[in-house]
């Protein structure tokens, strides 16, 4: 679920297209095709058209994670383990 212009809350699609992951990653559609381009994301084609998983690009974004320090990272999607 995301928040839109209005502050209401919508219901993320299982499958996306090109429209629909720009608005979700809040990035504009031209960076997405150049993502598709040099193959820097998951992407299913169909016919001239482009579908993404919510699930694959939860999982990139995941995958993508960049620490600025030596240190190991901390996965922040991971849920913290109760000891």
């Amino acid at each position: 679920m995301e928040d839109n212009k209005n502050g209401t809350i919508e219901k993320v699609p299982e499958i996306m297209d090109v429209h629909q992951l720009a608005q979700y990653l809040g990035i504009g559609k031209s960076k997405i095709y150049n993502l598709i381009r040099t193959k820097k994301i998951p992407a299913s084609r169909i016919g001239r058209q482009y579908r993404f998983s919510k699930d694959v690009v939860d999982h990139w974004l995941k995958e993508k994670i960049i620490s600025s320090s030596q240190e190991p990272q901390i996965n922040l999607f991971e849920k913290a383990h109760k000891e």
